[in-house]
């Protein structure tokens, strides 16, 4: 049986889409992956991952933005996420709108991420008219980093993450942003 797949907004090769039940299992894998999850704590469980879908499907009803699923579209793949969310934690920039991504590690270096982010930030420029976004990883986290350099983002702080500060491999972090132009 073939699903119908709503795309809220589509790239070159990417479909962005709001979460439905068939993701959990493949986010979960992806959370599951220690290559992935490499500058995390730890890898996410199951239920961790359906409270993530959970949160972000909260926020894109209230938003009409999250963490989108991401599909190929030359084959409707679920791949991961990308898009943006909502940040409350207690920092000098919070409460702030976070552009995120995180694919599965067989679809990396194949340009997704920069593709992805860049339409997400076309989204929230012309549909969404949001000022600012950010984007945050740990220090050791280049490949991010680069990601943010790619869609044109700066850095404009380190920080120490208040949600990692009792770890020291990823608690120092970089914090990029771009605001509309």
């Amino acid at each position: 049986m073939i699903i119908d797949k709503q795309y809220i907004f589509k790239s070159t090769r990417l479909g962005f889409r709001n979460w439905i039940e068939s993701d959990i299992e493949l986010m979960a894998a992806i959370n599951a992956d220690e290559i992935v999850m490499e500058f995390f704590p730890g890898i996410a469980t199951k239920d961790q991952t359906i409270e993530f879908i959970e949160k972000m499907q909260q926020q894109f009803a209230e938003n009409s933005f999250c963490y989108f699923a991401v599909d190929k579209l030359e084959n409707n793949a679920f791949i991961g996420f990308i898009g943006l969310s909502e940040k409350l934690f207690e920092a000098e920039f919070t409460p702030c709108i976070d552009i995120g991504w995180r694919l599965s590690s067989e679809e990396w270096n194949k340009g997704y991420a920069t593709e992805g982010a860049r339409r997400c930030l076309e989204y929230a420029n012309e549909i969404l008219k949001l000022e600012k976004i950010v984007s945050m990883a740990p220090k050791i986290n280049v490949k991010s980093e680069s990601v943010m350099k790619k869609i044109g983002m700066k850095k404009v702080l380190e920080f120490e993450h208040p949600l990692l500060i009792n770890d020291e491999r990823l608690r120092d972090c970089v914090l990029y942003q771009i605001t509309k132009s």
